[in-house]
C-alpha cells in the first residue's frame, strides 16, 4: 500500500484459519491500522491481493466487504454518541434486514413482515448485551456512557453483524485493568462460543500472550517476525523495533 513516495506496507502477507486469532503488532507507524483499512474495503492496496474464501475481496466497497461476514471495531470509538446503546447495536444488524417499505405499511399489526423482523431483531441484540454485560447502558446514549463502556459497546455492534472474521483494533486502547481483563475473557468467548477468526491490533503484549493463536510483527511497513507469541516476543528484530532494547 503505497501513499506517494511512502510504502505503508511492503510485501507483507498474513494467513488466517479458521477459529484462529491472529495478533499484528510493531511500534506506531507500522502499518497495522492500514492492513484493516485495506481489508474492510477503506483503502484499495496499489498491488496484491486479498483473499476470503478463495476469492479476492480487495477493491470491494466496505459495504460489499461486509456482506462477506467480515466486521470491525475501530482504535477510535466510531459509534453514534447521540444514539442508545440499543440502537447502536442495531445498526450492526442492517446487513440482515430484508423487510422493505411496502412490508412495514401495516406497521400497527404485530404480525406485519416488517414488525416480525424486527422483534428477531431485536431479541438478537438482547443476547448480545446480556453475553457483554451491558444491561445497564441499554437505553443510555452512547455519549454518556464511560470510556470502556463505549469500547465494550462497539465490540457488541461488530457481534451483531454475526461476522465470521472480526477485526480488532486496539480493543483495549484506554482501558483500566479491571476492563482489559473483561474485555479478554469476551473475546476468548467469542472465539469459542461464535466460532469467530479474529485479526487483533495490540500493544498490550501479556494481552498478545494471552489471546492470540499467532502473531506477526511489522515494522515500517514490513514484516519482520511471525510466529508463536513467545517466539515472536524473544524475536531480536521485535525487541529492537517493538520494545526498543536488544536482550530478552
Amino acid at each position: 500500500m503505497d501513499f506517494g513516495g511512502v510504502k505503508a506496507l511492503d510485501g507483507v502477507n498474513l494467513r488466517l484459519e479458521p477459529g484462529q486469532i491472529l495478533a499484528v503488532i510493531g511500534p506506531n507507524g507500522a502499518g497495522k491500522t492500514t492492513i484493516f483499512n485495506c481489508i474492510s474495503g477503506i483503502y484499495k492496496p496499489t498491488r496484491g491481493r486479498i483473499l476470503h474464501r478463495g476469492g479476492q475481496i480487495q477493491g470491494l466497497k466496505p459495504h460489499q466487504i461486509a456482506r462477506r461476514r467480515i466486521a470491525r471495531t475501530f482504535q477510535n470509538i466510531e459509534l453514534f454518541r447521540h444514539m442508545t446503546t440499543m440502537d447502536n447495536l442495531l445498526l450492526g444488524r442492517h446487513l440482515h434486514m430484508k423487510a422493505g417499505v411496502l412490508a412495514g405499511i401495516s406497521l400497527f399489526s404485530r404480525l406485519a413482515p416488517a414488525a416480525r423482523e424486527e422483534v428477531a431483531h431485536r431479541r438478537r441484540v438482547e443476547e448480545i448485551i446480556d453475553f457483554l454485560d451491558l444491561q445497564s447502558a441499554r437505553n443510555q446514549f452512547v455519549v454518556n456512557l464511560p470510556y470502556g463502556t463505549r469500547k465494550v459497546v462497539e465490540l457488541g455492534r461488530a457481534l451483531a453483524m454475526e461476522p465470521e472474521i472480526l477485526l480488532l483494533d486496539e480493543p483495549t486502547a484506554g482501558m483500566n485493568l479491571e476492563e482489559k481483563q473483561d474485555m479478554m475473557i469476551w473475546i476468548k468467548d467469542i472465539q469459542e462460543e461464535f466460532k469467530v477468526s479474529m485479526i487483533l491490533i495490540e500493544h498490550d503484549m501479556r494481552i498478545v500472550a494471552d489471546l492470540s493463536d499467532m502473531v506477526v510483527a511489522l515494522n515500517y511497513g514490513l514484516k519482520i517476525a511471525e510466529g508463536r507469541p513467545e517466539e515472536v516476543q524473544s524475536h531480536p528484530e521485535v525487541l529492537r523495533a517493538y520494545l526498543g532494547e536488544e536482550g530478552s
